[in-house]
């Protein structure tokens, strides 16, 4: 019996692991170059922009194209569910009505953070059972902790790999040529 609960347990840890994942590759898009695969005439970024992402991660995440690129980047990695968290609990903080906190805190809460949660951060248990209790009378805090200690697990591991990605190399590359080209047209 306790061999059975134990495999079964197994198995439900990794069906919610490939459900986690299929759901992100579902809402998958081209992801072949971020920010330079729009459609449309919509702007890409420009090479100064681009570079300005080096110098923090909190620049990179008040930059439109950054904030895309780093998430394209995250869904390659299977890792989303960290930056769909953060801007969830960005979006959760500017709740005007009250009436609206406790669903809106329910729904963060079962999404990354309950026992079953679909797509589950990786928080460690105190600041999971931190969160739990604010949950039950939230306030426009009561995600703050779990938010920040994902912010700093994207700042100190998925950042810095973000920069050496090959998707960020090429994109800042493309842009260069682009721009010299565009210097060299200027001047003819």
């Amino acid at each position: 019996m306790v061999m059975l609960k134990c495999a079964f347990a197994s198995v439900y840890h990794r069906a919610k692991e490939l459900k986690a994942r299929f759901g992100s590759f579902l809402r998958r898009q081209d992801w072949s170059l971020p920010c330079l695969s729009y459609k449309g005439g919509k702007p890409r970024p420009s090479l100064e922009e681009c570079l300005q992402w080096r110098e923090s991660f909190e620049r990179l995440l008040s930059s439109k194209h950054g904030l895309y690129a780093f998430r394209a980047f995250l869904i390659s990695e299977f890792s989303e569910e960290n930056i769909t968290f953060y801007l969830a609990c960005e979006d959760f903080k500017r709740t005007k009505s009250a009436a609206k906190l406790l669903s809106k805190a329910e729904k963060i809460y079962n999404e990354f953070i309950g026992n079953e949660a679909p797509r589950e951060v990786n928080i460690d248990h105190e600041t999971q059972e931190i969160t739990r209790a604010n949950v039950s009378h939230p306030t426009l805090s009561c995600f703050e902790l779990a938010q920040h200690r994902i912010y700093i697990l994207m700042e100190k591991d998925c950042y810095p790999r973000f920069l050496r990605s090959t998707r960020y190399r090429d994109l800042v590359s493309q842009l260069t040529l682009a721009q010299q080209k565009s210097k060299c047209q200027k001047k003819a």
